[in-house]
């Protein structure tokens, strides 16, 4: 007797081959941002610079150490919303302006919803970072954000 692989075995090897691919093998760049508690936070961060990672984002993403994220360029400022749907952790959803301050914190947000979490004003930058991340670490509205010299282009 012959045993297929079951769908749901199949589409989580395809996804962690994605995954591998997309992000295991990048260097991960620093962003800093300026904190409450006096003292800079560094995140080391993923990119998604193009429409394909900007979509894939964190989806199915099991672990997510704490000073790590995901950096999302966008090519013009605009209002942004972003959504869970296949997301099996909460996250802190960090919206940020052209001039690189941040302008909403969408906190705690819920694993898995299709809710929309806008920006509520003009942003050109989403950083993702686990959810809690901000309140742990004293990062709020009106906070800035350093970017490393060496970002790639926004496709």
């Amino acid at each position: 007797m012959h045993l297929l692989p079951s769908k749901r075995w199949l589409t989580t090897l395809i996804v962690t081959c994605i995954w591998s691919a997309c992000g295991s093998r990048t260097a991960l760049l620093q962003v800093t941002l300026s904190s409450q508690q006096g003292d800079p936070v560094r995140v080391s961060v993923e990119i998604a610079n193009t429409e394909e990672k900007r979509q894939f984002g964190l989806m199915y993403r099991t672990d997510l150490p704490e000073t790590q994220g995901m950096l999302f360029l966008f090519p013009r400022e605009g209002t942004l919303s972003f959504w869970m749907k296949n997301t099996p952790r909460s996250l802190d959803i960090i919206y940020i302006n052209s001039a690189h301050i941040i302008v909403r914190i969408a906190r705690n947000t819920t694993p898995f919803s299709e809710e929309n979490l806008p920006s509520g004003k003009p942003a050109q930058f989403v950083l993702e970072v686990n959810g809690g991340f901000c309140e742990r670490h004293g990062v709020v509205e009106g906070n800035r954000i350093e970017f490393p010299k060496n970002l790639p282009p926004i496709q």
